[in-house]
Formats: structure tokens, sequence, C-alpha cells
């Protein structure tokens, strides 16, 4: 496992970051947590340059909260204990006609780079992708319905690593609060709470 000072220098490489164009500074990055789970978001909101933290406003709310009820952690703890990745760490901006801008191909490629460091520092044996877009990234394009509440074993840029994916938290989307996705959201947490990993990590025993 790298040393704290190890990953506070590939964050500070990571925030200085100026290949998209497109996207709006600052960086967002998460804590150094030296932590064989890791989180991968989709992008930050308007919200995280400015609080300078991944999942910061409603749907780090709700994501919070799953993890409280299901590990009896706290923000705090979810924070030092995972490792907050993304698909792309800067704000893509929003679309003309309203919502924020889905990340073009090339970024995605671009920040993928980061990711693969960033497995290669913590050498990971959970990955817990959030939303549509993290989910392609490890396991392709499918429904949530067919992923959602399953453990997955898979290789990403020649690391085996189990991946349990989850539903994005946000708001806007009602999936993870109706049926079926309510009861395979609390599937894949229950799945998240057994995994070795987390529970070394610190979760309850289960």
């Amino acid at each position: 496992m790298p040393t704290i000072a190890t990953i506070e220098k590939h964050l500070a490489t990571l925030s200085a970051c100026t290949r998209c164009p497109r996207m709006h500074r600052p960086v967002v990055v998460g804590r150094p947590a030296a932590s064989r789970v890791i989180l991968v978001g989709q992008a930050p909101g308007d919200k995280e340059p400015k609080l300078g933290r991944p999942f910061a406003w409603t749907a780090g709310k709700t994501l919070f909260k799953w993890f409280n009820a299901s590990l009896g952690w706290t923000e705090d703890e979810v924070r030092d204990r995972i490792y907050f990745a993304a698909v792309c760490r800067c704000f893509p901006g929003k679309r003309p006609e309203g919502g924020d801008r889905v990340p073009a191909p090339d970024e995605i490629s671009n920040c993928s780079a980061w990711l693969e460091r960033e497995f290669a520092l913590l050498k990971p044996t959970l990955v817990l992708p959030v939303g549509k877009l993290a989910i392609s990234q490890f396991l392709g394009e499918r429904p949530l319905v067919e992923t959602i509440g399953n453990k997955f074993e898979i290789d990403y840029r020649g690391h085996a690593v189990d991946c349990i994916p989850l539903p994005h938290p946000s708001g806007a989307s009602p999936w993870h609060r109706m049926e079926p996705g309510k009861t395979l959201l609390n599937q894949a947490l229950a799945l998240v709470a057994r995994h070795e990993s987390v529970r070394r990590a610190g979760g309850r025993k289960v």
C-alpha cells in the first residue's frame, strides 16, 4: 500500500492537469485515502469545484446516507476509508438546453490515464462505479436492472478487481427510489458491506 505522501503527490500532479480545454477547472480530487476500495463517480457538478471535494452536494448527501445505512460509517469515515475517483475530474459545464454536459470521448480518454495510475498505485480489490457513465467504463453499456445488485470479477487495465456497481444518487433520477431499483440498490449495498476490503477498512461484521 502506498504512503499518504505518495498519494498526495499523485493528487497534486492530477490537480495541475490541463489536458481538456473544454473542461472547467479546478480539478476536483478526494482525500489521499490509502484504500483497496476505489469509488468512481462520473464527473463533478458545478458545486463540487467551489466546495473542493467530490460528491459535495445533493447527490453526495444521498450517497453518504446509503453508506451510513449499510456500513455504519459517517461521511468523514467514508472519505477516509474509500478512495474517490471519477471518469472525469473537472466540471464539464452546462448544456445549452439545461443540465450538465456529458464528457466527450476524448475527455474520458484523457482522464482515464489518471484512473489507470491510481489502480497501479493502490492495487484495489474492489471498485464501486457510480452511475451509468462510470459503470460503462468497467462493464460496457448494459441495463441497470441487469447490473445493480451483482458483483463482477473483472480485469481493468491488467488489474483483477471485484466490481460492485451502484446507481447514481442524483435527485434527478428516480431509479433508485422505485422498484426494482430500491431492492437492487439494497442488494448492492449488502454486497459492499460483506466485501473483505470494506470489512478490513472498518465496516460492520455481517
